[in-house]
């Protein structure tokens, strides 16, 4: 039977797939998934409904989605050591909810990291749900220029404020947070701790940064796509408490969402298998030793960064202020050569949240890729003269091929082990 594909769809489809092959990806929270994640993510598991968990569903036909959602779960505990994971969230924003609702009342204080300076809409931004339900109060660094955080000014907003969630966690933050600080503060108050680490989570599993739940974290968030290279799609773990656990099971379901998304779940277990390998701690350290190179080539060019570099796998750099080049003018330059990167306001911004001062960019994608220390020095390169070359189209149009030559160089792999 000849299959007839819907060419409006499969014609948009082929040219992402283009654009993604010629082009290189430095958005920190975008990765390439290898091919088993994409069979799994695309199976006949979308066909079934299987609400409720494991040996407790309210649909019959349960018996494989059992086997794979109980793998996803074991697989997701041995990763991050921990005894319960929670595989069901449709992202990270629910996922973070999911422990607001589990935890909280409303009208409760959390404490989270300031969102200009670096942390995440759902940790208190005044337009996201969660803060119309519940108070955020906030922390930021003590100085942009190395990043580390105020301690004494976190502990001193949890003493007046008595929050019952303090969360360390980010999108926009570069360097390395001390999580026994945060557990000590959390003890002073009586506050449960809760690590959103979206960003970061893969190179958490991989070995290659510290576990939160080795200082006494209670509960770890992340998205499964960005550094652990899985599908779009959330998780929960939680450290030790049986408690805790059930409350955040009830809370996704049937708390605040439906039936899960067995395609997705199965294709997190796939990459959940994946990231228990060697190879993949070789890549998680690889990651960080490419940011290195290239926070080098910005500090050669004397291209201020937030946090004054890097210690994981982004670089927050302030090109208004260093090159003259608004952050979303340097987007749009960098797409008309071919390296895709975000704009992102940086602390103390005077521009506009759609125009701001900074570009983000990271290097798990390219690290995918196979790209070393020496070839993301280039890319750094690259990406800095291309802004300073704006208005030079001939300079720009020599910059975007020698961006599509590497890509050529270093094609998107369809394995990882």
């Amino acid at each position: 039977m000849q299959s007839h594909l819907d060419s409006e769809v499969f014609d948009a489809i082929a040219g992402e797939a283009k654009r993604q092959a010629e082009g290189l990806e430095l958005i920190p929270s975008e990765n390439y998934v290898s091919k088993n994640v994409l069979l799994a993510n695309g199976s006949i598991l979308t066909n079934k409904y299987s609400e409720g968990y494991p040996g407790r569903r309210y649909y019959g036909g349960q018996e494989f989605t059992d086997q794979i959602e109980t793998l996803a779960i074991e697989r997701a505990k041995q990763l991050f050591n921990c005894k319960f994971a929670n595989v069901q969230p449709h992202s990270g924003a629910p996922a973070n909810l999911a422990v607001y609702s589990a935890l909280l009342e409303p009208g409760d204080t959390v404490l989270g990291m300031d969102l200009a300076h670096g942390g995440h809409l759902t940790h208190g931004h005044p337009m996201t749900l969660p803060a119309k339900i519940y108070k955020f109060v906030t922390y930021k660094m003590k100085d942009p220029e190395t990043g580390e955080i105020d301690y004494e000014g976190l502990r001193q907003v949890a003493l007046e404020h008595k929050p019952k969630l303090i969360i360390a966690g980010f999108s926009a933050y570069s360097r390395t947070l001390d999580y026994a600080k945060f557990v000590e503060i959390a003890k002073e108050v009586g506050a449960y701790t809760m690590a959103d680490m979206a960003h970061i989570a893969g190179l958490i599993a991989g070995k290659a940064l510290r576990n939160p739940f080795d200082d006494g974290f209670d509960i770890i968030t992340s998205t499964t796509h960005k550094t652990l290279r899985g599908p779009r799609g959330g998780i929960i773990l939680t450290r030790e408490s049986e408690e805790i656990a059930k409350k955040i099971d009830k809370a996704i379901f049937p708390g605040i969402q439906g039936g899960p998304h067995m395609h997705t779940i199965a294709a997190k277990a796939v990459a959940f298998g994946e990231a228990i390998t060697p190879a993949y701690q070789e890549y998680c350290q690889q990651v960080l030793k490419n940011a290195k190179a290239m926070e080098a080539v910005f500090h050669r060019e004397k291209i201020r960064m937030i946090g004054g570099g890097t210690d994981n796998h982004l670089i927050l750099a302030d090109v208004f202020g260093s090159l003259g080049v608004p952050g979303k003018e340097a987007q749009t330059v960098l797409d008309e050569v071919g390296i895709t990167l975000n704009m992102n306001a940086i602390a103390g911004d005077t521009r506009k949240p759609l125009d701001p001062s900074g570009i983000r960019f990271g290097t798990p994608a390219i690290t995918t890729r196979g790209f070393k220390e020496a070839d993301c020095a280039r890319v750094a390169e690259l990406l800095i003269d291309a802004l300073r070359s704006k208005d030079d189209e001939a300079k720009k149009k020599i910059i975007k091929e020698e961006v599509k030559a590497l890509a050529e160089q270093f094609p998107i792999p369809e394995s990882f082990v």
